[in-house]
């Protein structure tokens, strides 16, 4: 009892050297949470989703788009040139995306696809390419960078019927606008979407992340086989565009890739008839050099190789 008693004291007689001379503080950024913190339920989220993307049959947006190339993996990111031009979107998979050169006002690029196969044309190098919407898995790099990746960040799918949902929540942190030097946690509401389980097991195929301040998407991660990250496609600057409230500014990325493209819109109308021939391509004749890009090996000694994508392993 004596040895505890004088333990004790002698705990109690260090407390002040502890807490009076011994001690530092330095600043730490403040949190606070969003002015408005909306709360409700994962069917009316899941219903939320499909209606928005419901209520989207066609699209034709005016943008800035910009690529970028590399990481940590290769020691070094290359960002292209910022091109302008538009995205042409007709439910349930067609996509048209035209590129401008800078300042000539020319096509630079012109792609099309029906959601199973796509051609593209770049009339400055009188290349053509040819292949499938779904990716090999032997190929990475931008060889991987096909139009269903656009497709599928651009339009958020809500759940099929072979998949089952989960629910979890968390925040992100972003800047106080108010102050400009501390920083908002805003909680969120992350919703999973997994394959039909087989026996016990079941595959994240897509996580959307829905801010609690507005209850719309930031930010959708797109799984593959292997349970990694394929693609993430972050969401801001929403603004309504006639009765659609959409996303002005999109990143798509492609961390297993090392890519990024970075897609800025400044106008966009919705729901439009669009001209019969919006997803036809014809490929001329003339066309020097045609490349097949679901075989690299093929690709890899067309003289439309320097300007195709290429695998950088």
């Amino acid at each position: 009892m004596r040895i505890r008693q004088a333990a004790a004291i002698g705990l109690l007689a260090l407390t002040p050297a502890l807490t009076g001379c011994y001690r530092h503080t330095h600043s730490v950024l403040k949190t606070r949470l969003p002015d408005i913190v909306l709360s409700t339920s994962l069917d009316h989220l899941l219903d939320q989703v499909n209606q928005r993307n419901q209520a989207i049959q066609s699209m034709t947006a005016y943008i800035q788009i910009v690529a970028t190339e590399g990481g940590s993996q290769k020691g070094e990111v290359t960002e292209y040139t910022s091109l302008s031009g538009y995205i042409v979107i007709g439910k349930p998979e067609n996509i048209n995306v035209i590129l401008k050169l800078p300042y000539v006002g020319s096509d630079a690029l012109d792609m099309v696809s029906d959601g199973k196969t796509f051609k593209m044309l770049m009339p400055p190098k009188d290349c053509a390419f040819l292949g499938s919407d779904s990716v090999p898995s032997t190929q990475t790099g931008l060889y991987s960078l096909r139009p269903a990746v656009i497709l599928d960040s651009l339009m958020i799918q809500g759940r099929q019927d072979d998949q089952v949902v989960a629910m979890n929540q968390d925040s992100r942190t972003l800047p106080d606008p108010k102050t400009r030097k501390d920083v908002i946690e805003e909680p969120d509401y992350d919703i999973e979407f997994l394959s039909r389980p087989d026996g016990q097991v079941a595959h994240t195929l897509r996580v959307i992340h829905i801010g609690r301040a507005t209850l719309l998407p930031y930010r959708q991660d797109i799984y593959n086989a292997d349970g990694k990250v394929e693609t993430q496609a972050d969401y801001s600057s929403y603004q309504k565009f006639g009765d659609i409230n959409f996303p002005r500014k999109i990143v798509i990325q492609r961390p297993l890739d090392e890519l990024s493209l970075t897609i800025t819109i400044s106008k966009a109308t919705f729901n439009q008839k669009l001209p019969d021939d919006q997803f036809n391509l014809d490929i001329p004749p003339t066309t020097a050099h045609v490349t097949n890009m679901d075989d690299p090996a093929v690709a890899a000694t067309n003289p439309c190789a320097a300007h195709a994508p290429q695998s950088p392993h």
